[in-house]
Parts: C-alpha cells; sequence; structure tokens
C-alpha cells in the first residue's frame, strides 16, 4: 500500500478578526443649538352676541283712571352682532380686533299708559244710591218735619239699603224718617 491519502480537514481554516481603534478627530466638539419652535400663525373670525336693552316710555291715557298704570306694549330686548378676527401665535391669543358690528334684532320699547280721567262720583239722577226712593244728593239732608236745618229735606219712610251718610234712620231698624 502505499502512503496514506491526503484526508480533506474539517475544521475551518482560522479566520483573522481585525478589530478597530476609533480614531478622535482634531474637528473641535459641539454641543446641540437649542431648538426653535417654528411660530404658527392663524387668524379666524369670531362671533359675539350682546343684548341692547329695550327703552321704556310713558304716556297719558284720559280714559284710565288716575293713577292706574297698563302695560299697552311690552318691551322686548334686541341683539348686537359681533364680529372680531382673532389671532393665534402658537396657539395662544395674541390680539383681538372688531371686523364689524351689526344690530341682529332691533329692541322694542316698551309702552306704559298712566291714567289721567278724575273719577267723579255717579250721581243716579241725583239720587244717592244708599237709599230706596229719591234722597237728594247735597252736603246734609233732614227728615222733613223733624229738627234738622237742611238744606235738603226728604219725606218718609225710606228704606236704608248702604250707608246711612245723613243719619236719618235713628232707631237703626234700616227704615228711615219713620
Amino acid at each position: 500500500m502505499g502512503e496514506p491519502a491526503a484526508i480533506a480537514s474539517l475544521t475551518p481554516a482560522p479566520v483573522s478578526t481585525a478589530t478597530s481603534t476609533p480614531q478622535t478627530s482634531a474637528t473641535p466638539k459641539t454641543t446641540p443649538k437649542a431648538s426653535v419652535k417654528p411660530k404658527v400663525i392663524t387668524t379666524k373670525e369670531v362671533v359675539e352676541f350682546r343684548v341692547i336693552p329695550f327703552k321704556k316710555k310713558t304716556v297719558t291715557d284720559d280714559s284710565l283712571p288716575k293713577g292706574e298704570r297698563t302695560v299697552r306694549t311690552a318691551g322686548v330686548n334686541g341683539t348686537r352682532r359681533l364680529v372680531y378676527r382673532v389671532t393665534y401665535v402658537n396657539g395662544v391669543q395674541t390680539a383681538k380686533r372688531m371686523v364689524r358690528q351689526e344690530v341682529a334684532k332691533e329692541p322694542r320699547s316698551q309702552v306704559t299708559a298712566v291714567g289721567t280721567k278724575v273719577e267723579e262720583p255717579e250721581e243716579s239722577g241725583g239720587c244717592d244710591p244708599n237709599y230706596s226712593g229719591c234722597v237728594p244728593i247735597a252736603s246734609d239732608v233732614d227728615c222733613s218735619g223733624g229738627s234738622g236745618n237742611g238744606p235738603e229735606y226728604v219725606d218718609g219712610p225710606i228704606d236704608v239699603v248702604g250707608t246711612d251718610k245723613y243719619r236719618l234712620d235713628a232707631d237703626h231698624d234700616g227704615i228711615a224718617c219713620e
């Protein structure tokens, strides 16, 4: 036999690993600058509404009794529409300027009537309504044939249906001048 045949080696050949050491450059080291945010400017129109209070007006009315008050027209507030242009820088409001304003709803004045009519006592044909029959309305009335001094006199008997303002019912039984 001859020489043994060469046996292929099953072990891998050694691999060389190269290590490198970092090299420093001659440039100076710089610190990072503070980052500057770009300014974001936005504008927008904003609408606001304001109340316009109604005015009050008083008128006289000679058909109403003196001192009586009646609201003829109810007052209604109006509305004013205000439009502003608002500027924001990075989300923070920096300016607000009025662009226009207009009356959205006119106010309506309240009208109150105050009576001036002086009411005079109603006379029922010149007869006092506190008595049945006709007892005249006067400064004083007395029963005819009595001791009174007038100036007016009435014949009885008369029923007292209200207040005995002339004191004609002396015994308070509801019948005067009996």
